[in-house]
């Protein structure tokens, strides 16, 4: 044990007394080394989590912070900290369309610099990490349905509006983006795919009309989506695939159909002046380099990795899920994001005065 003499101590007492606290900022400091993300919750964060988040603490002593939100008020939240200045989340999740707006890149960082590292990857594709954000996964909004002994199973959106022969109560979300709900109305009224764009917003809410009556569940998150198919509460469902798959895991009877779907993706997004901006980079960087991050989560989700790499680690069963290249050109409705944002404003408004 070292002993300071009472002369020494007295003497340079006034150095001891700054020091210490410098010893204790550092401390703090250095135990305060973190990321904070927001995202949807419940299976989809656990699937983020052990697949990615923990292996970047593990691997970088970063603690990484998620924070829960519907996508509402991740944008709402996002914007009104840029336009306050009181800047507390450094990542958020958006959409695919969502990411490409204007609204998003006001109150997001531009990427492009961060992407040069990844250009030269034969494994990710060009779409891989872009201004907006790096690319998360791309999954699909699709129909969901109950599954049963002998029973027809719904395949296309006429089938959902069919309650004759697919019998049960409907859900739909019930958010600040409801093309997708309207796109759904207009295929099942007849329109093709080809011909959906620019969507005819009057004929697709009288469409809707007709099957209000059987909609149980409005959901405005994925844990609404999955506990309302698990107390029972809808039989057939527009949600999204990696909710279903994730239901699927748990042993729920749930199957779903490519037939009637909308290919769409997240993007992980890097707040305007975060707090934990280098912290924020590397988190996206470690999701971007990791074929195994990708490919763990994406086999509890059915997502689709941004790398080929990653598809190759995915078991064959989980292969099998994903929407295959014939599924995607032949069903899958790609949706015209310039038209949906150009016009979300308005699309919002009309929804929300349709559903008063």
């Amino acid at each position: 044990m070292i002993s300071i003499p009472l002369r020494w101590t007295r003497i340079h007492g006034i150095v001891l007394a700054g020091v210490l606290p410098l010893l204790t900022w550092s401390s703090v400091s250095l135990a305060a080394e973190q990321v904070v993300i927001a995202s949807t919750g419940g299976a989809y964060d656990r699937a983020l989590k052990e697949a990615w988040f923990d292996p970047f603490t593990k691997s970088t002593g970063i603690k990484v912070v998620t924070v829960v939100a519907t996508n509402a008020e991740m944008r709402a939240k996002v914007a009104a900290m840029v336009k306050t200045g009181n800047v507390t989340w450094d990542l958020y999740l958006d959409g695919e369309i969502q990411a490409a707006s204007k609204a998003h890149k006001a109150v997001t960082e531009d990427l492009t610099d961060f992407c040069k590292q990844f250009a030269g990857r034969r494994d990710l594709g060009a779409n891989a990490c872009a201004a907006g954000g790096a690319l998360l996964q791309s999954t699909a909004t699709l129909l969901a349905y109950r599954t049963g002994d002998g029973e027809p199973a719904p395949q296309t959106w006429a089938d959902m509006w069919d309650s004759k022969t697919f019998p049960g109560e409907r859900a739909f979300p019930n958010f600040d983006d409801p093309w997708r709900v309207m796109a759904a109305a207009l295929l099942a009224d007849g329109v093709s795919r080809e011909e959906l764009f620019p969507l005819d917003v009057e004929r697709a809410l009288r469409k809707l009309d007709e099957i209000r009556p059987a909609v149980s569940v409005w959901w405005k998150t994925g844990d609404q989506s999955v506990q309302g198919f698990r107390n029972g509460d809808y039989s057939v469902g527009q949600i999204w695939l990696t909710r279903a798959k994730a239901m699927q895991n748990e042993g729920l009877p749930i199957a779903w159909s490519y037939k009637a779907s909308f290919l769409v993706g997240d993007r992980i997004a890097l707040v305007r002046g975060a707090r934990n901006r280098e912290n924020a980079l590397k988190l996206m960087a470690f999701w971007l380099n990791s074929s195994e991050a990708q490919a763990k989560a994406c086999e509890v989700l059915s997502c689709t990795p941004p790398s080929t790499e990653a598809i190759a680690l995915m078991s064959e069963v989980v292969r099998k899920t994903m929407p295959h290249a014939d599924e995607v050109r032949d069903y899958m409705v790609v949706p015209d994001s310039e038209w949906i944002n150009a016009n979300a404003a308005q699309l919002l408004q009309r929804w929300n005065e349709w559903l008063r």
